[in-house]
């Protein structure tokens, strides 16, 4: 425990008696003060039966009994006697076991004589350790045993908060038990109360992931705006650390998601980090969308949407359907091609968006033709179209991009979705793909058709070629597009790590050469350090065939030239450096890259193991 003594495991003004915690003594009724019409005789019996149980001395309650017995005329000796009697000293034991243990560790090769197999389970054990492990222990029985009833009861004898709860929630041990429990009984009123002493005492950034926390507005705005500044300081990479959690607690309750968004809704107007909040408040709404909740009206509420009723009643239903129709898309194409458009904000929902994926680029989707040029137009007025707006008015709309996009991805729709087009025939257009590819939204739509596409079962099977061109199309965007990084290796890690069991053996190593050499070229492109960890994630976990390991090194090696990064050394370095791979790579002649590699690395920076 941070603060105290070794031995100052468990104290008795921290916790009371085990009684207070579990179910050992029934210490959870009231204490009223001695008043009049009580018989002395049952005052005293009933006080001097509380004296004789176990640790009794130890309850918060032993003054409120001691005033009540001596009120009505009880005798000192029979309380000196019966406390001293059931006096267990059950914390008192525990620290004196964990000082044992302590010492032990301390003198174990100094003053003790201790067995080969005693010195072999204390060896490279500090004494921080042992008191961590008294107090894990000590945890796994408080949540075991917890009474919420007695808990309650305990905590409204006392008047105010007891000393021991502040003591308590001043150590991280003791916040985390309180967050455990406060998940396991979101009901008990002691636990409320102590999650909201945590968060008045400025540990609110440690409370994410209690649901108690979103029954209390104080706490959870606290606790919003804490987590919320986190992920905005962060970047990218801590968006995805801490996005699951966040996203969890803000879709604790419909109460919770309105609050949130809504205040997300005002800072994403600022001028500065407004599109980042913007982009947490859409990540929040996909996640709540998996998690099968209907929050479409919520995010058009606190859009532009109101402004526009028809609009909003035709995305709406869209959205809550969770599939695009023609007699809807026909009112937003109506409006959008009108002189006088609504903001094209109403239409960039990325789960409005996701659904024209699902309809212009799916493998078997079916559209109306009738209608297909209002579905393109849509898709392409929300991705291209450039508005600048002052003081809530537009002052202008830029539509030089509409055409164009909209002619791009018609033409991909026509070569991807066309189910008489080949393999070989897809080869022949490769340049009017990488042409159209350059339009961010086009290269989303093909890395959608990839995913669907190389996903089926057969898909490998019936490849002649060494690199089949649907993957020849993420590399060309992972060139162009930066940003789709992450999700061309989302994919390329899922066939990676997906058993193709209709190939032979040789037939899957080649195919995951060819994968690796995807991400090779996608490291090329700049994402280096996503790639190389999850090499790295391979090779410790043992799951990935060692000669595949070696491949992706010899492949990076031909590709890189110093100088290195800090980060790339610290995650590349100890892959080459395992035995199984710095010595089985053969090189021809006298130039070893591996070699000049590690010598480069040691000679030019300070290596962390």
């Amino acid at each position: 425990m941070a603060g105290t003594a070794p031995g100052a495991i468990m104290d008795e003004d921290y916790f009371g008696s085990a009684a207070e915690w579990g179910d050992e003594a029934d210490s959870g009724q009231q204490e009223d003060d001695y008043g009049e019409g009580e018989d002395d005789a049952e005052v005293q019996q009933e006080c001097l039966h509380k004296f004789s149980t176990r640790d009794y001395i130890m309850e918060p309650s032993i003054f409120n009994t001691l005033k009540r017995y001596f009120q009505a005329g009880g005798s000192p000796e029979n309380v000196i006697q019966l406390l001293s009697e059931n006096y267990t000293a059950v914390a008192q034991t525990v620290n004196l076991l964990a000082e044992w243990l302590i010492q032990t560790v301390t003198q174990r090769t100094e003053r003790l004589p201790l067995s080969p197999s005693c010195f072999h389970l204390l060896s490279g054990v500090e004494p921080v350790q042992v008191q961590e492990t008294v107090e894990n222990h000590l945890k796994s029985l408080l949540i075991k045993h917890f009474d919420p009833r007695k808990a309650d009861s305990i905590f409204t004898e006392e008047g105010e908060t007891p000393a021991w709860l502040e003591q308590m929630i001043a150590h991280t041990t003791w916040r985390d038990l309180f967050y455990k429990l406060a998940e396991a009984h979101p009901d008990c009123l002691m636990l409320n109360f102590t999650v909201k002493l945590i968060s008045d005492a400025g540990y609110q950034g440690e409370i994410t992931s209690v649901s108690t926390a979103c029954q209390q507005l104080e706490v959870f705005s606290r606790v919003l705006r804490t987590s919320l500044a986190t992920i905005l300081d962060g970047g990218e990479e801590n968006l995805e650390k801490n996005l699951p959690e966040f996203a969890k607690m803000v879709c604790h309750g419909e109460h919770t998601y309105l609050f949130a968004q809504a205040m997300m809704s005002v800072l994403a107007q600022e001028e500065q980090g407004g599109s980042a909040v913007r982009r947490i408040a859409q990540e929040v709404q996909r996640f709540a969308q998996e998690k099968g909740h209907d929050a479409s009206q919520i995010t058009l509420a606190l859009g532009t949407a109101a402004s526009y009723p028809r609009a909003c009643q035709a995305l709406g239903a869209m959205l809550s359907k969770g599939a695009l129709n023609p007699a809807d898309i026909t009112v937003l194409f109506k409006m959008f091609t009108s002189m006088d458009p609504p903001p094209v904000e109403l239409i960039r929902v990325p789960a409005f968006l996701d659904l024209f994926m699902q309809s212009l680029f799916k493998p078997g989707a079916r559209i109306n033709q009738d209608h297909k040029h209002k579905y393109i137009h849509i898709l392409a007025y929300a991705a291209s179209v450039v508005e600048t707006w002052k003081k809530n008015k537009r002052v202008s709309i830029n539509k030089d991009e509409l055409k164009s996009t909209s002619k791009a991805v018609e033409t991909v729709h026509n070569l991807c979705c066309n189910e008489n087009k080949g393999a070989s025939e897809l080869v022949a257009e490769l340049s009017t793909l990488y042409q159209c590819i350059r339009f961010p939204v086009v290269a989303m739509g093909v890395l959608k058709w990839v995913d669907w596409t190389v996903s089926e079962p057969r898909y490998f099977q019936l490849q002649t070629d060494h690199t089949p061109v649907h993957l020849a199309l993420l590399d060309e965007i992972s060139t162009c597009h930066q940003l789709l990084h992450p999700q061309v290796l989302q994919l390329l890690v899922k066939l990676f790590e997906t058993e193709h069991s209709q190939l032979d053996v040789m037939e899957q190593l080649e195919l995951k050469k060819t994968l690796l050499d995807r991400m090779v070229h996608l490291l090329s492109r700049g994402y280096v350090l996503p790639v190389v960890s999850y090499i790295r994630k391979c090779l410790e976990k043992l799951d990935t065939d060692i000669s595949l390991i070696r491949y992706f090194v010899t492949e990076v090696l031909d590709v890189i030239a110093p100088p290195y990064t800090s980060d790339f050394v610290q995650l590349f370095l100890p892959i080459l450096e395992n035995d199984s791979i710095a010595g089985t790579i053969k090189t021809e002649g006298e130039h070893d890259p591996v070699a000049e590699f590690i010598a480069h690395c040691k000679s030019n920076f300070i290596l962390v193991n």
